[in-house]
């Protein structure tokens, strides 16, 4: 991640504690909207770092831009689009994967490309 003075991102890093603390309570739900959250966050200063104005716009709009974006890795984009799945009627994501593992992996090469 990105360092600050030697921290990551604070608000990034907000968001994956806010993951882990939703997870500890068997929150699923909260834990992949903090993961979408620090991807958006990540992605506003990718974009901003790149000239890109950005209007205010969601998390999840920022993830649909991004995947049009000729610099990220085929395998980021397929991040991105798991980002924005829509969950079942379960509540439970139509693929096997842990966002917040992957919104790390993203946020990742996001903040230091």
């Amino acid at each position: 991640m990105r360092k600050y003075n030697g921290l990551m991102n604070p608000q990034i890093q907000i968001e994956f504690d806010r993951a882990a603390q939703a997870r500890a309570k068997n929150n699923e739900g909260q834990a992949r909207v903090c993961a979408r959250r620090a991807a958006g966050i990540a992605i506003r200063d990718f974009l901003t770092r790149h000239g890109t104005h950005i209007p205010s716009i969601s998390a999840y709009d920022l993830l649909n831009l991004i995947k049009g974006e000729p610099l990220l890795p085929p395998d980021l984009k397929l991040i991105a689009d798991h980002l924005t799945l829509r969950v079942t009627e379960e509540f439970k994501l139509p693929v096997e994967a842990d966002l917040v593992a992957e919104a790390r992996l993203l946020c990742d090469w996001l903040l230091n490309n």
